[in-house]
């Protein structure tokens, strides 16, 4: 009798789910730009020691989400136009570029893969739930560049992940960019299916450039108002 004893997804630790918690919170705006993030209600809320709080801290700080002020502490990083520029930026080229090499190359099992992704973004938009969403897009962009092989462009994208989710969160407030988004990227996904470089990578830059408008709209208003 063979019995399988071998654990193919190990349970989270309490570290990281108080790290998905938290990460989590900051982006869906539980916790303002620049609110003071204090060890003792963290460690209430989340019924962890303090130590696992200074440890999921110092995770978001380098994810970006968190920063750490001299003679103040922690507080969620401020966001403005600048910075959400350049996040744009940088997202045009590399985004743009992974997608416009994996319309030339995806093969049929390629294709396969992203149709599972995309099944997940559609359930994703349609279910209303921010967290899902938020994973299902970085899935689907994750095969794309998977596929076209831009693995450190990857890692670039993924050290900005939690940025770009805060960012989605806001633009995708907008009803208008709920439903345009999801447009947008269905255009991404049938022009890498019809294996169409120039309409991948040109639908990629369109739905960034939109989202980029609607993040400096909001962003250059906010800072205004101060």
């Amino acid at each position: 009798m063979n019995l399988n004893l071998r654990i193919e997804h190990p349970p989270l630790t309490l570290r990281e789910m108080a790290l998905e918690r938290m990460r989590a919170a900051i982006i869906a705006g539980k916790f303002a730009s620049g609110a003071r993030l204090v060890e003792r209600p963290l460690c209430e809320q989340l019924g962890v020691s303090r130590s696992v709080v200074r440890e999921v801290i110092r995770y978001l700080e380098a994810e970006g989400l968190v920063e750490i002020i001299p003679n103040k502490g922690p507080i969620v990083a401020r966001m403005d136009w600048d910075q959400a520029r350049q996040i744009y930026d940088v997202r045009l080229l590399l985004e743009a570029k992974a997608a416009e090499t994996c319309a030339r190359i995806a093969d049929k099992a390629d294709k396969a893969r992203l149709g599972i992704a995309f099944d997940l973004l559609k359930a994703a938009y349609s279910s209303g739930d921010s967290i899902s969403l938020f994973d299902a897009t970085t899935r689907f962009y994750q095969v794309i560049f998977d596929i076209s092989e831009h693995n450190v462009a990857w890692e670039i994208v993924q050290r900005l992940n939690g940025r770009i989710s805060r960012l989605r969160a806001m633009t995708l407030g907008t009803a208008d960019r709920h439903v345009a988004g999801f447009a947008r990227m269905t255009r991404i996904y049938q022009a890498i299916i019809n294996n169409d470089p120039t309409s991948a990578a040109q639908a990629v830059k369109t739905h960034i450039r939109e989202a980029a408008r609607i993040a400096e709209k909001l962003l250059v208003g906010k800072q205004d108002r101060l």
